[in-house]
């Protein structure tokens, strides 16, 4: 195999091969067949760029056709916006096609199989069809309507069509095989009746198909030769073979399906409906919103194609499902950005500050490079003079010797300017830093030459001359859920994971050279991050979106949280052999204070799981992190997991854990009046004071 075979895919190898086999090349024929029920996502860019990218590699035809079979749950809202995203990523596609196209058609094939003894029409409930099919480990049974004539199959199927009949009164079925080990193959639905108004056919039907029928027959019908899907729908193929070969013409390209991983990105969800609950609940501002995975929504973000497309290719094609970290799409993002984004200034939490012996009335304007990463990209004027604003942050009055940015006494860059020094500042009556006075070295101006200009400091500052500032509005946004895995998790609900402080909205000021940007404009915001310009911007109001900041904020976080549980641990070892009181509570307090700080729902609760052993330090951990994180409940550990930890607990040597455990126990109901006879035969034989007085208090 040649190095150029290695790197394929396993998708190409299938094509490759099929032509080795002599299949003609210009048979080839691959389509993105979207349903128009919701907004794209970030999985769906994966199948994009996979149906797109097969394409133009075999320069093959590549169709759009919505799968649109569902009136009750579709919209031209949906169709018009997935258009919108697919010219946005950059494709091309050969022809719009629809499902609703071939009405008629399948209508007609689902005919000629009621003729061959191969559907029939049903008139059970749903309920009803369910409990017939049995389940993965019990065989269905043959449904009362399974032996209809065709004749009346063929009238029924016919009045359903005319409207008739209500919604839910019959459907129609495939007649396959109800025994068998696949249930999907256990006389799947081909027809129901839905009196809803189609986006494009109006009120022509009254039926509609069900997906399984209709996407494998408009392969058919398109002459697709590669089918591909998402590996939820390898029980699916069988079905999809089944109704083909019901109409397969061997003079016609045959489909095939081939199944690959779908993209599972960690921080967020992927179903269309857990968005559109999103959505429907005022969550988020819409589809578009930019803390959305909706394309539309990172796009409004400030997102760029060509990243995108670089995360699809990075994350490649496989047949093993795995969960990839949000941050790779920033890191693509950063990439793109940091090469194609102009750098400017913009302060967002600013202090005045205000250099006394700069010339009154004076105004420099000074030279900026806009990005140095592209010469090309040029330089820019920016004004400079007596006041300027700085982030709040970037000043402390009395600063640690790792603090290298301005303090009082110490000498910092102010960038594309002057070295500073910090003299004084002027607090307001709450004691709020107002004001930060400051003498500047006349000689140090960058890129003048002079020997004070390459004069090194501790750091460089960004700022804004408060004279030519624009006041904007910006949108600082984080990732839309705090958790890992937001509905992962059996006893919560996914909208429990929501963060708080996903969106904060703040006003900034920004340089004069933004006074006329346009929406979709990008930026880096100098030692902030990237903003875009967001389309609510109007000449009286500038509105950026922060689109990500330059380092991953979300991985240190995760990294300190961490850190912080194993610091605690040890002190778990401090608090049980300290002897002296007062250093007792200290060091509790501590404890009790980190673990508060935790927003890590996952880390939380796997660490109380791996800590429950026949380690007393360790039980005492888990039992003090339930009782004081506000993060979790014992309603958030498996049962078989709670029921251990309490029990281990109780036996413990250490009085400390003992207590925790009966703490605990008492705020769980549940399973306090499981634990009833543990704990009295504890109380017979308690000797710790504390223990036994929490016990009598019990009243056990």
């Amino acid at each position: 195999m040649s190095t150029e075979e290695k790197s394929l895919h396993f998708i190409e190898q299938i094509i490759e091969e099929s032509l080795t086999n002599g299949f003609p090349k210009d048979k080839l024929r691959f389509r993105f067949p979207p349903e128009p029920n919701g907004y794209l996502h970030i999985g769906h860019a994966k199948s994009i760029c996979l149906n797109f990218g097969l394409g133009l590699k075999y320069n093959a035809p590549v169709n759009l056709r919505f799968d649109d079979t569902n009136p009750a749950k579709e919209e031209q809202e949906y169709v018009d916006a997935i258009k919108e995203d697919l010219r946005w990523l950059g494709f091309k596609w050969n022809e719009e096609l629809y499902s609703s196209d071939y009405f008629q058609q399948l209508y007609d094939w689902a005919v000629a199989m009621i003729k061959n003894s191969k559907a029939y029409v049903d008139s059970q409930s749903s309920e009803d069809i369910a409990i017939q099919k049995g389940s993965p480990t019990q065989p269905g049974v043959d449904g009362p309507y399974r032996n209809r004539s065709v004749e009346e199959n063929l009238k029924l199927f016919d009045a359903m069509k005319n409207g008739d009949y209500p919604e839910g009164s019959h459907v129609l079925r495939a007649k396959i095989d109800m025994k068998s080990t696949n249930m999907l193959m256990r006389d799947p639905l081909m027809y129901r009746i839905l009196h809803r108004h189609h986006h494009r056919t109006g009120n022509d039907w009254n039926i509609y198909p069900m997906y399984d029928y209709a996407h494998g027959e408009s392969d058919y019908v398109e002459q697709i030769s590669h089918s591909i899907c998402t590996l939820e729908f390898v029980m699916h193929r069988e079905l999809y073979n089944w109704f083909l070969d019901q109409i397969y013409d061997h003079d016609k390209v045959r489909p095939h399906q081939y199944e690959f991983a779908r993209l599972n990105l960690n921080y967020t969800v992927m179903s269309k409906r857990k968005l559109l609950q999103l959505v429907q609940e005022n969550i988020v501002n819409g589809w578009d919103d930019p803390r959305m995975p909706t394309i539309s929504g990172l796009r409004r973000r400030g997102y760029t194609a060509a990243s995108i497309r670089k995360f699809c290719d990075i994350i490649g094609v496989a047949k093993r499902e795995n969960v990839i970290d949000y941050s790779l799409l920033e890191f693509c993002l950063r990439e793109d950005l940091n090469k194609t984004a102009p750098r400017v200034m913009a302060v967002l939490d600013p202090v005045k500050l205000i250099i006394t012996n700069y010339p009154e009335d004076t105004e420099e304007w000074l030279e900026a490079e806009n990005n140095q990463e592209d010469f090309s990209a040029g330089f820019r004027k920016v004004p400079f003079s007596k006041e300027l604003y700085i982030e709040r942050e970037d000043f402390l009055e009395e600063a640690p010797s790792k603090f290298f940015r301005l303090s009082i006494g110490r000498e910092v860059r102010l960038k594309n300017a002057y070295i500073i020094k910090g003299e004084s500042v002027v607090k307001d009556a709450a004691g709020n830093i107002s004001e930060i006075h400051v003498t500047y070295d006349v000689d140090s101006k960058s890129g003048s030459g002079s020997d004070a200009s390459q004069r090194k400091v501790a750091g460089t500052l960004h700022w804004v001359c408060v004279q030519h500032a624009l006041e904007v509005e910006v949108r600082l946004y984080d990732r839309l859920f705090s958790d890992e895995a937001p509905d992962s998790h059996k006893e919560k609900s996914f909208l429990d994971f929501v963060n708080p402080d996903s969106l904060e909205i703040i006003k900034g000021f920004v340089e004069p050279s933004l006074a006329n940007v346009q929406a979709g404009e990008k930026f880096q915001f100098q030692r902030l991050g990237y903003f875009n310009v967001d389309f609510d911007s109007s000449s009286e109001k500038i509105v950026f979106n922060k689109t990500v900041g330059l380092k991953d904020a979300w991985e240190e976080k995760g990294k300190k949280e961490e850190n912080l549980l194993m610091n605690t641990q040890k002190e778990i070892n401090k608090y049980v052999k300290e002897k002296d009181e007062d250093n007792v509570v200290s060091i509790l307090n501590t404890i009790i204070g980190n673990i508060k700080s935790i927003d890590n729902y996952s880390l939380l609760t796997q660490t109380i799981v791996k800590n429950i052993k026949n380690d007393n330090n360790a039980l005492l951990f888990s039992n003090l992190i339930i009782l004081h994180s506000d993060k979790i409940t014992v309603n958030d550990i498996d049962e078989d997991s709670l029921t251990k930890l309490y029990s281990m607990s109780l036996k413990s040597q250490l009085a400390a854990v003992r207590l925790l455990t009966i703490e605990n126990l008492q705020n769980d109901v549940d399973n306090f009046a499981l634990f009833k006879t543990q704990l009295t035969e504890l109380k017979m034989n308690e000797k710790n004071e504390k223990v036994y007085k929490l016990l009598n208090d019990l009243k056990i």
